[in-house]
């Protein structure tokens, strides 16, 4: 194992993050002059430090917590193909968002509630009742294929309930299809560092964490041969996925292939342990979701694109392309 690639690498996403976040300032609508720099009127700072800035800083933060997610994810389920919503929780925060909507147009007195609780509580709710309800009916985490197997079932139920909800009360659709196709565009400093706190918790759990992925690595009979308590530490790294994904959609929406792609792209550069590959994952993930952000402003401006969508076409192009390239496909350990 070369130890020389991983450390290039790692200078290489934060010399990038560092680019790509002083790019972001410049790309917007209104255009970019120096003068917004040097001081400009109010209206040009406000779009400066309250609107760009918090933008920049929260999707590169949201992609962070997407790629360090999509590496525990992979690494759990020993699977190559798992990323962070395996476990319902898009489609938990989906139906959050639509059951608040609905809850805001009844009465004065669920809209007063609901108005408290807001999109961003509501999403994070329904991702974590999404994830406790697949834990439930896979009766724990002993059994990994019965755990994907009940997120598949509760991503696919909640999903058809979104629908349904968006069926029944039209009015409600027009929200819902701004978050599930995913925007950086309302991510304000409070976000950011709401952001900023889960993901230094989270990267601390899961780097703590990082020998049981390590172990799994080698098959779960030779991860209980090492004394590691699997079940323990299984629901350890599964309250990482779920805080890490949660916080993430909830500022964010739903953006498809960040978490899937950045663990993909880091072992194609280096070969390495997870402790390493979960911080270089979450790092291209906000390099991801930043890149994406910046194209999403800059391809059709004055208008945008929605960044959910964009990362869905690049990534699923990534992956073609994988599949394309054959052999050199990851497949070991899918379960």
């Amino acid at each position: 194992m070369n130890a020389t690639k991983p450390l290039h690498l790692l200078l290489g996403l934060l010399l990038l993050s560092c680019a790509l976040s002083l790019l972001g300032v410049a790309v917007g609508s209104t255009g970019f002059s120096l003068e917004m720099l040097q001081g400009g009127d109010a209206v040009q700072q406000q779009i400066l430090w309250q609107i760009r800035f918090p933008r920049s800083a929260g999707a590169w933060a949201a992609g962070a917590l997407l790629g360090l997610a999509g590496a525990v994810a992979q690494g759990l389920f020993r699977n190559p193909l798992a990323d962070p919503y395996l476990l319902g929780a898009s489609a938990g925060a989906g139906l959050g968002v639509a059951v608040l909507l609905v809850l805001l147009g009844l009465s004065p007195a669920t809209a007063a509630w609901s108005m408290k609780l807001g999109l961003t509580g509501a999403a994070f709710l329904g991702a974590v009742a999404a994830v406790l309800l697949t834990l439930t009916l896979a009766r724990g985490v002993q059994q990994t294929m019965r755990l994907l197997l009940a997120g598949v079932i509760v991503g696919v139920v909640l999903g058809a309930l979104v629908s349904l909800t968006m069926q029944v009360v039209p009015d409600v659709m027009q929200a819902m299809q701004a978050f599930m196709l995913g925007s950086t565009g309302f991510v304000g400093w409070s976000a950011c560092l709401l952001m900023a706190l889960v993901w230094l918790l989270c990267m601390l759990a899961a780097w703590m964490l990082s020998p049981v992925l390590d172990g799994l690595s080698l098959g779960e009979a030779t991860a209980i041969s090492l004394g590691l308590p699997l079940p323990q530490l299984r629901a350890a790294l599964i309250a990482v996925l779920a805080l890490a994904t949660g916080t993430a959609v909830a500022q964010t929406g739903l953006i498809a292939f960040v978490g899937l792609a950045a663990p993909h792209l880091v072992r194609s550069v280096a070969k390495t342990t997870h402790g390493n590959l979960i911080l270089l994952s979450s790092l291209m993930g906000g390099v991801l979701l930043m890149a994406a952000d910046i194209l999403a402003r800059w391809l059709i401006a004055p208008q945008e694109l929605p960044v959910g969508v964009l990362t869905a076409v690049l990534g699923g192009g990534y992956l073609l392309w994988l599949m394309h390239r054959g052999p050199t496909m990851p497949t070991r350990g899918i379960v």
